[in-house]
């Protein structure tokens, strides 16, 4: 029998933010069913004896206390002992990242893993929304120069960014083509995004919440005064949000195309009802904040329709 635990991949409790962390959140609502929570770093992933073993601690999270965790016993655990596997350490998506999907791999067939390890190697998070441009803003992947000025003459002010970015991190507003900059910031993240700047950004984006193919509920992020980053890890303030009849077809191809993907939980990103090309998979994050907001427990429908 599979006993009740939960294994969370992640960076160092330490590190999280309870007020905002999405994995806390789930890690809580699995205790509320139960469940044991394990929990380890990828850097204390290994294959021993074709075991797939982390070193790490069960551990227990709490609301109540300003020290929100507790380690409650350190050990070595063969992962197929688990039920559940939820990858949810930080991009970016690195070797490291890489290398333990392939170690995930080795016992997808025994425990249940989300998302996919394999999955999230093959969807690129910017990359794989290129198959949807005809609901972006005007978007080019590239790293040729040439292409970059072109597009400078049909846009008057672009948004550059990497095409492995992440929290809103190296992102830049250009009003007039820079080629110094550009050269230097190609050399420094190979493929970038171009894409053409909406300024209803200052109104705020929608971050739409997918899990198992279905769209469970959005919310909005109003960039801090002067910026045009809607990340909250950036100063971005959440706010309730409906969805546009546009907004809500489009959210639903991608939810359907994602599960076919095998990918159970991911967020999209709206701006001005256009997709702005981010398919987060590694760690999609909001649903502390969305329950927050409108008291509706995402966690439960994530840990439901697991059917944990």
């Amino acid at each position: 029998m599979i006993n009740k635990i939960v294994a969370i991949q992640g960076n160092h409790p330490s590190k999280l933010n309870p007020i905002t962390d999405t994995s806390i959140f789930l890690a809580k609502e699995a205790q509320n069913k139960k469940y044991k929570i394990f929990y380890y770093e990828p850097k204390n992933l290994s294959i021993i004896n074709s075991k797939v073993i982390a070193e790490g601690y069960f551990i227990k999270f709490n609301y109540v206390n300003k020290k929100f965790f507790q380690i409650l016993e350190r050990q070595k655990l063969d992962l197929t002992k688990c039920k559940f596997i939820l990858v949810r350490q930080d991009p970016p998506f690195n070797m490291e990242y890489i290398l333990t999907s392939y170690i995930l791999d080795m016992i997808k067939n025994r425990v249940k893993i989300i998302n996919d390890p394999m999955s999230i190697r093959n969807i690129s998070e910017k990359l794989y929304s290129a198959k949807y441009q005809k609901f972006m803003p005007m978007t080019i992947f590239t790293q040729r120069i040439d292409e970059i000025k072109k597009f400078f003459k049909k846009n008057d002010k672009i948004i550059v960014k990497p095409s492995y970015g992440y929290s809103g991190n190296d992102i830049h507003l250009l009003n007039k083509f820079d080629l110094k900059f550009i050269k230097k910031f190609i050399k420094k993240n190979g493929l970038i995004i171009c894409q053409k700047y909406l300024s209803n950004i200052s109104k705020g984006d929608k971050r739409v919440f997918l899990i198992n193919g279905k769209v469970v509920g959005a919310i909005s992020r109003i960039p801090k005064k002067g910026s045009y980053l809607s990340n909250m890890s950036k100063g971005a303030k959440a706010i309730n949000a409906k969805l546009t009849t546009v907004e809500k077809k489009i959210s639903k191809l991608v939810a359907k195309d994602l599960k076919k993907e095998n990918i159970f939980f991911a967020g999209i990103d709206f701006i001005d009802q256009k997709l702005n090309g981010d398919i987060n998979v590694t760690s999609p994050t909001g649903l502390k904040t969305y329950y927050d907001l409108t008291k509706i427990n995402l966690a439960k429908t994530f840990w439901k329709e697991l059917k944990a």
